[in-house]
C-alpha cells in the first residue's frame, strides 16, 4: 500500500470523518484533521491513510512484486530476530514522527523496533530499521519527504530503499550524528545489519520475484 495525494473533487471517508482534499501544493488551505480523529478514523477505515501535519492522504494498492518484496523483508527479519528483543513489523503498523513543525504518521513497508510501544497502540515511535519498496509513483516521496522524516528519528539506524525492477537497495546508515549512503546490487549481495544482529541477503529480499527483461528490439527490413 502506497501513498498518493488526491486531486479534487474526491471525498474519502475516515471512519465517521469526511473530508475533501486536494494535492500537496494546496495543503496549507486544507482543513486540518486532529491526531486523535485521524487515529480513531484509521481503526475503521476501509483504506489506509497517512498523516502529514494535519493533512490526511489516502494510500493506493501496490503491485504483487511490491508486496512480495515487502513480505520477504518482514519474514526474513522477523525469522532472524525471533530470539531477539527486537521485532519486525509489517506494513500495517504506522510510524509516528514528532518534529517541531508538526507530526507525521507513515506506513513503511517493513520495520524493526527494539523498544516497542504498548500493544494497544497502532503505531511505533522508535524504529531502528525502516524499509520502503520504491514505486515510480512514490519515488519522490520515499526518497525526499519520507527519507527526511525517517532520518530525523533519534532511534533510527538504517533506512533501506528497495528497488522493484532490479536487485538494488540504497541504504542510509547512521554514522555518529550523520548518515552514510551505501548501494547493494546483484542477488549475491548481502546487507549487514549489525545494529540488530542480522544480515539481509538480497536473494531473500527478492525471493520469488521475476524481474522485467530488456525491451525487445525489432529488426527493420
Amino acid at each position: 500500500m502506497r501513498q498518493k495525494t488526491i486531486n479534487p473533487p474526491f471525498k474519502i471517508e475516515l471512519g465517521r470523518l469526511v473530508r475533501y482534499y486536494c494535492n500537496m501544493s494546496n495543503a496549507k488551505s486544507l482543513q486540518k484533521t486532529s491526531i486523535a480523529d485521524y487515529l480513531k478514523g484509521e481503526l475503521d477505515a476501509k483504506r489506509r491513510h497517512e498523516f502529514v501535519d494535519g493533512v490526511v492522504y489516502a494510500m493506493v494498492g501496490a503491485r504483487n512484486r511490491h508486496n512480495m518484496i515487502a513480505t520477504n523483508a518482514t519474514i526474513s527479519m522477523g525469522g532472524q530476530l525471533r530470539e531477539s528483543p527486537c521485532m519486525a513489523f509489517n506494513s500495517d503498523t504506522k510510524i509516528r514522527i514528532q518534529q517541531s513543525g508538526g507530526t507525521r504518521f507513515y506506513y513503511p513497508d517493513a520495520m524493526v523496533d527494539c523498544d516497542s510501544n504498548p500493544d494497544t497502540d497502532t503505531f511505533q515511535d522508535k524504529p531502528v530499521v525502516v524499509v520502503e519498496v520504491i514505486s515510480e509513483s512514490t519515488r519522490r516521496t520515499d526518497e525526499k519527504e519520507k527519507r527526511d522524516g525517517y532520518l530525523s528519528i533519534n532511534s533510527l539506524q538504517v533506512y533501506l530503499r528497495v528497488e522493484q525492477g532490479t536487485p538494488c537497495v540504497k541504504v542510509d546508515r547512521r554514522n555518529d550524528e550523520c548518515f552514510d549512503s551505501q548501494l547493494y546490487e546483484e542477488l549475491s549481495a548481502v546487507i549487514p545489519l549489525p545494529e540488530i544482529g542480522m544480515e539481509l541477503p538480497l536473494s531473500e529480499l527478492y525471493r520469488g520475484v521475476t524481474f522485467p527483461g530488456p525491451p525487445e528490439t525489432v529488426d527493420e527490413e
